[in-house]
């Protein structure tokens, strides 16, 4: 009994903090729907053109403002009250999300549409991954921030379980239209959420004043700290390459295993999602992320993705991407904790909108590009390219790590 209340007490640490745990329920809601957005705009867009290009391009379209202009929100991020940030950018997306269902219930949508809301959201995501990823910290402080950070991707992930799982329901019986007002309601859990939180109990944060430079500073930072920069190279890799699975699991799916419906792609999601929360689980369980546990993750990773590229039936593939949802989210939520333990208060800002361009600003270059080699081969060819480059970058993180300095970052007192 000692051992379940130890485990208890360590993986759950965080959820004691009254606000994070305001954030921790609103975010779960939300998360789900924006999940169940995820696969009925995905399978929107098969219905309207049935390309994998077009399909990638409307993913690309959601993240290249963050491969833009990725830095500047974090700048912002670095010098506004974040809660403040988040009730703007939750509202706008709850917005957007409601504008793409009503388009659709009025049988007026088209690619177009489509692609002009995806960018919207992608300029929402700008200003509210950074955000999010620094109120975390300000939320639980410092000690229990690799705990909040990987209870929070427990948490993105339990809505990539959920969301997908109840959208492939409501797509079959109500069309997408219902994801997108489902997704547009969800928003409301985190306004509440931060309504309800209060400011006495945060953790005080360093403000940034406006000065010129700020942004090369923080990129500087990133570079001639080598943990830093070392994280970052794996997670623009993984990013640009593996991370493609809204493009990818869908062509699974439909072009690969000829399904009609949506319902086996959302248990393709589902099962990454199951995965994942296990893999969160696990990180929030051990107490300080290294750099080998990184390594072996990333090559983990690898390993798993290879075996869903190459199932040879749709129920496989479920089954493969179940411990490769286990490694992706335990892979990510490890280069999190790492670099905002490693990154100064005043730079973490920054540092977490280069996390964001790495992860998801990428996804402008790999999500076409993904598209254009499933088109010229099949989606399991694209799958197995990201799973060899996890592969690749496991190794490279082996060998290197042993010149990284693990340790205090540099320029402390810029």
């Amino acid at each position: 009994m000692n051992a379940v209340a130890t485990f208890k007490s360590r993986t759950f640490a965080a959820l004691k903090v009254r606000n994070f745990r305001l954030y921790f329920v609103g975010q779960l809601i939300s998360i789900s729907g924006t999940w169940m957005q995820m696969v009925a705009q995905g399978w929107l867009v098969l219905q309207l053109t049935n390309s994998s290009v077009a399909l990638g391009t409307a993913v690309a379209l959601q993240y290249l403002p963050t491969l833009l202009a990725g830095s500047y929100g974090g700048l912002i991020a670095d010098r506004y009250d974040k809660r403040r940030i988040l009730y703007f950018t939750q509202s706008s997306a709850g917005v957007l999300a409601l504008l793409l269902g009503v388009l659709v219930s009025s049988g007026r949508v088209n690619l177009t549409a489509v692609y002009l809301i995806a960018s919207g959201l992608g300029i929402v995501n700008l200003f509210d991954t950074p955000a999010r990823q620094a109120f975390v910290q300000q939320m639980v402080g410092r000690d229990l921030i690799a705990n909040a950070v990987s209870l929070n991707s427990v948490l993105m992930n339990s809505g990539r379980l959920v969301g997908p799982a109840i959208a492939t329901g409501a797509i079959a019986a109500l069309g997408t239209a219902a994801c997108f007002y489902a997704n547009a309601g969800s928003f409301v859990a985190v306004l509440i959420a931060l309504w309800m939180m209060r400011a006495s109990e945060f953790v005080p944060m360093r403000v940034v004043a406006r000065d010129k430079g700020q942004l090369r500073l923080g990129l500087r930072y990133a570079l001639e700290t080598p943990l830093l920069r070392d994280v970052l190279i794996v997670v623009t890799v993984l990013g640009t390459f593996a991370y493609n699975f809204t493009v990818t699991l869908p062509l699974l799916a439909r072009l690969t295993f000829h399904e009609r419906t949506a319902t086996q792609y959302g248990l393709l999601m589902g099962a990454m999602g199951l995965g994942a929360i296990v893999g969160g689980l696990y990180v929030a369980h051990r107490s300080r992320p290294t750099l080998s546990l990184l390594a072996g993750l990333a090559f983990g990773f690898g390993v798993f993705m290879n075996l869903t590229a190459f199932a040879p039936s749709i129920h496989l593939a479920q089954l493969a991407l179940i411990p490769t949802g286990a490694f992706s989210i335990a892979m990510m939520s490890t280069a999190n904790a790492l670099l905002q333990l490693n990154s100064t208060e005043h730079m973490r800002g920054r540092i977490m909108s280069l996390y964001s361009i790495a992860f998801l600003g990428t996804t402008p270059i790999g999500a076409p590009l993904m598209g254009v080699v499933a088109a010229a081969s099949n989606a399991r060819v694209a799958i197995m390219v990201g799973a060899v480059l996890a592969l690749v970058t496991g190794l490279w993180l082996t060998w290197t790590k042993r010149s990284t300095r693990q340790g205090t970052p540099l320029l402390q007192n810029v």
